[in-house]
Parts: structure tokens; C-alpha cells; sequence
């Protein structure tokens, strides 16, 4: 008799255990901006001889022309290499319009500035990217983008991509400045 009051409190607990919920799926909402966005990709201007050099005074005229082109686009942040030749190149633009930057490695592949883009939130902004001449190409396929292209030349510093990502696709245009 001793066994029954056991046996039905047990009963009573199993009976009164709480149900798993059921994990539902969330839908990704209509309007994320992962993966979209609008991005500036540049080769830094022209530069003096040696491994980290500085702008020539050519360069330094080509960033101030980049400066003229880019000042009304509504830029959120700066990408460069953490090369004093790419700082330079957006210098006038981070300091006089007060743009936050932020350095991604420079690799052949484009991995680097994707990684660094996602790691900082900063899709679905107006980005300026600042590489060398053989980054600028590899960060336009990660972007997805289909240059005309299939290298810069070293003595190339006049081409402006601009990458506009959206969930429709990407599209891509090239002008010289």
C-alpha cells in the first residue's frame, strides 16, 4: 500500500512536466542589409619608391581630386591597408568630413576586407576601400562585381569602381578621376 502514493505522485509529476517548445525557423526580414551596400574601391595614389612609402606629389594631388569626387557621396567609413601610401590617399576625407576607417590586411584574395566589413557591422553603408594593385581586382570579385579587367597596371592610379550591392545583385561601375 506503501508503493501507491508513490507510484501516483510520480504519475502526477510526468503528467504535469512541461512540454519542449518547438524551435520555429526566423525568417531573415525584408529589409537586412547583410551583404549589400555601396563600395568606392580605389587603388591608393601614387607613391615613392620603397616597401612603405609615402605619396608623391602627384599622389598627393590625386587624393585631393579623390577628395573632390567623393565629398557629397555620403561615405560612412574608410577601408585601407595599414600602409602609410593608403593612409595618405584618404586622408583629406577622414579628416575633413571626420570619417571613421578601419585597417583590413592586405591579400589576394579579398577575404581580409569581407571578414573585416562583417566583423564591423558596417554592411549596407557607403564604403571607400583603399588597395593596391593587386587587391583591387580580387576585393571586386569578393564584392561579386565582374570588372572589365583582369589586372591593374603599376603605373594605374586613375581608376574609381564603385560596387552597389543589393539583394538583386550588384552592379558596377568603373570611371577615372
Amino acid at each position: 500500500m506503501r508503493i501507491l502514493p508513490i507510484l501516483l505522485s510520480l504519475l502526477f509529476f510526468m503528467a504535469c512536466k512541461p512540454k519542449h517548445p518547438v524551435r520555429q525557423p526566423v525568417p531573415v526580414s525584408e529589409d537586412t542589409t547583410f551583404l549589400t551596400g555601396t563600395f568606392y574601391v580605389i587603388r591608393h595614389a601614387e607613391r615613392n619608391p620603397g616597401p612603405d612609402s609615402t605619396l608623391t606629389v602627384a599622389g598627393q594631388e590625386r587624393a585631393g581630386a579623390l577628395y573632390r569626387l567623393l565629398k557629397d557621396s555620403g561615405l560612412n567609413k574608410i577601408y585601407f591597408t595599414p600602409y602609410k601610401r593608403t593612409v595618405a590617399t584618404a586622408d583629406s576625407l577622414r579628416m575633413h568630413l571626420r570619417i571613421d576607417t578601419c585597417f583590413y590586411a592586405a591579400d589576394t584574395s579579398g577575404e581580409s576586407f569581407i571578414y573585416q566589413v562583417t566583423r564591423h557591422g558596417d554592411w549596407g553603408k557607403r564604403l571607400l576601400v583603399i588597395g593596391h594593385s593587386n587587391t583591387v581586382i580580387p576585393i571586386l570579385h569578393s564584392l561579386k562585381a565582374k570588372p572589365h579587367t583582369d589586372s591593374i597596371g603599376e603605373n594605374e592610379y586613375d581608376r574609381l569602381f564603385i560596387v552597389r550591392k543589393t539583394r538583386e545583385g550588384t552592379e558596377l561601375k568603373e570611371i577615372c578621376y
